[in-house]
């Protein structure tokens, strides 16, 4: 487990000089920092270096006093200058910066050959590339980098220090000699990266065609109004500071760590007695405490029960697990195609018996359909015990599933797979990429989008939403909403976004973005990020996955926490330093809001999927129901302090 800002730390130039003298033997055996190893006697210690002739010319022409550039040099005759650093030492105690070029330059350029090394560099494309429309904006910065200009970079600024980290094959820093070139390289960069993002010349013009004019704070976000966020802070039950622990050996302790029966596929975590580990070959029922989740020895095999055997689904493993009726039953979900989420039908399992007691199928006027995801009516329907109806969203479906027959009549399982009733929803055009959905407490519902759009449904309508925010051009991979419907996290592979629905109508009442239309008084979107190390460590192909808030299902409750998976990393934020303004992470940042604070439990597995329990597990002495992480092997629970 482990903290972002301990391995961030400032680098000034009194202590690059000092590093230089005292580690230049380190600093010149390291590959990548230098091109050339130093000789080595045979005993390992450095050899005294042998004048030769060319030092002898360099040190007549430095005694010439003629003009050479320098790292000392402030202002640096060269265009573009920037101090080049690379970390090394991962997140070990021998982690530190080193410095790779004392005096480098910059330079964007667009080609299609972004691997390769002999391209124009005035920032112009051949008129073959434009005829094609495939060149792409490139960051070039001296011999060392060259790097296709997008998220993936985790590019992150830091004003007060001139100073740019990003990720392209190694972690490194740029620092700049004035202000005036470090604000015009920022600059640049988010005009190639909206260029690079939605292929059209970065503009004024192209940012509201992109963004709408009544979402035109999320270009240019000093002009949104982010006064909505502090008004939205006035709950009673705030997230004390001290939630977020600031040291994670000490204020994250584990309680229970224990093997699971078969390869864990999916988490559904129950509000009463039970939570279910959903595996391979079956279901392990394990036992939600005060602290955690903790195994009862029962287990639910796939292949018990009345199912047929002929069915295409008995022996697929579930992605997906739906408690309803009071967590009495169970809705799986498996993908017919390896790779694909899609699905035609689903397993009802009776949790008191351990049997699947139907194969229900998605039809509409006669003819089957597949559905991408299912989620509950509202954020607590699956406590109600007399629940019968579900949510469904396929790519340009969205729709409400009933489980009761319309007729009244049980149907015969041994001749006939029952059909779900469709009972409300819409079938769209072809377009949407509808990617994932969440309820509120009220049944609301927040769609999004291969696009990166977010949608707002009312409860009374599936057919129009009442809000479309736009995104920001990144696929959205997984939703969540908060019980009271204020706010939206959204999931993509290299951020989280989190969206305030809050707004002021024109009778000054405050409504949430399910109620109205918003109009143009939209606030600016908030983004939650990994540091440019920590995303290096996570992994170049691992995702942000599965972002949620903690779970409430009471009115006046306020979510404290927001958690997501990356690789082998389960990463915490504290809600309420999200939503401050004049929190720390936020000074001298440049365009939206990036949080950075958060902590990380490390676990030696890839996580399947990181939930915190419902809050009425919450104890005196922590201010947050435990967190419950899963590997596929594995499943454990850790305690939040509000111990210092």
């Amino acid at each position: 487990m482990g903290g972002a800002h301990s391995r961030e730390e400032l680098i000034s130039d009194s202590d690059e000089e000092e590093y230089e003298e005292e580690n230049e033997e380190e600093e010149e055996n390291f590959q990548d920092s230098k091109d050339e190893t130093p000789e080595r006697s045979s005993s390992g210690r450095r050899r005294p270096k042998t004048p030769s002739s060319l030092d002898e010319v360099e040190a007549k022409l430095k005694a010439l006093k003629l003009k050479y550039p320098s790292a000392n040099t402030q202002n640096p005759s060269l265009n573009n200058a920037v101090k080049l650093y690379l970390h090394i030492g991962g997140n070990t105690p021998k982690a530190k910066w080193v410095t790779s070029e004392k005096l480098t330059s910059y330079s964007f350029i667009k080609t299609s050959k972004i691997n390769g090394q002999d391209d124009e560099e005035d920032g112009e494309e051949s008129e073959n590339e434009e005829a094609n429309g495939e060149a792409w904006w490139v960051l070039k910065v001296g011999n060392k980098i060259r790097v296709k200009v997008g998220v993936e970079m985790q590019l992150k600024t830091f004003g007060d220090q001139r100073r740019v980290d990003f990720v392209s094959k190694g972690v490194w820093a740029m620092k700049f000699f004035s202000d005036e070139v470090y604000r015009s390289f920022v600059s640049k960069f988010n005009d190639c990266l909206f260029e690079n993002t939605y292929r059209i010349e970065s503009n004024d013009a192209n940012k509201v065609k992109v963004y709408g004019k009544d979402f035109i704070g999320w270009a240019k976000p000093v002009a949104a109004d982010d006064s909505i966020w502090e008004d939205a802070e006035d709950s009673p039950l705030k997230s004390p500071q001290s939630a977020t622990p600031l040291r994670a050996n000490q204020d994250l302790r584990e309680e229970f760590e224990e093997a699971a029966n078969g390869g864990i596929q999916s988490l559904a975590l129950g509000a009463l007695d039970n939570s279910f580990l959903v595996g391979d070959s079956g279901i392990q029922v394990v036992k939600n405490f005060a602290y955690g989740v903790h195994g009862k020895g029962i287990y639910v095999n796939f292949d018990h029960g009345s199912q047929r055997s002929g069915s295409s689904l008995v022996h697929s493993t579930p992605k997906k697990a739906l408690l309803m009726r009071a967590e009495t039953n169970m809705l799986l979900m498996s993908p017919m195609t390896e790779g694909k989420p899609h699905t035609n039908g689903l397993h009802q399992l009776d949790i008191e018996t351990g049997k699947i007691v139907s194969e229900w199928k998605f039809g509409k006027d006669g003819t089957d359909i597949t559905m991408r995801d299912i989620t509950n009516d509202s954020k607590g329907a699956q406590l109600d015990p007399s629940g019968s109806t579900f949510l469904g969203l396929d790519d340009n479906r969205l729709c409400r599933w009933d489980m009761r027959d319309r007729n009244g009549v049980v149907q015969n399982l041994a001749t006939s797979t029952p059909v779900l009733n469709w009972t409300q929803g819409h079938q769209f055009s072809r377009g949407t990429n509808f990617q994932c959905f969440a309820t509120t407490g009220d049944g609301s519902i927040v769609v999004g989008s291969l696009d990166g759009k977010i949608r707002l449904y009312s409860i009374n309508s599936m057919r129009q939403a009442k809000t479309a925010f736009p995104g920001l051009g990144s696929p959205v991979t997984h939703v969540d909403v908060t019980f009271d419907g204020k706010w939206i996290l959204g999931t993509t592979d290299t951020y989280l976004i989190l969206i305030c629905t809050l707004f002021t109508d024109k009778d000054g009442k405050t409504k949430t973005g399910f109620d109205g239309r918003m109009g143009n008084k939209i606030a600016a979107p908030r983004l939650l990020k990994l540091t440019p190390l920590d995303s290096h460590l996570a992994g170049v192909n691992n995702k942000f996955r599965n972002a949620q808030f903690s779970w409430v299902t009471e009115n006046g409750k306020q979510e404290r926490h927001l958690v997501a998976t990356v690789g082998k990393f389960s990463v915490i934020w504290n809600f309420q330093q999200v939503k401050n303004g004049s929190h720390e992470c936020y000074h001298n940042q440049e365009g939206l809001k990036s949080c950075y604070c958060y902590k990380i439990v490390l676990k030696d597995d890839s996580i399947v999927d990181s939930r915190f329990m419902h809050d009425k597990f919450a104890v005196t002495d922590s201010p947050e129901a435990p967190l419950v992480i899963a590997t596929p092997m594995k499943v454990s629970s850790f305690s939040i302090s509000s111990r210092r």
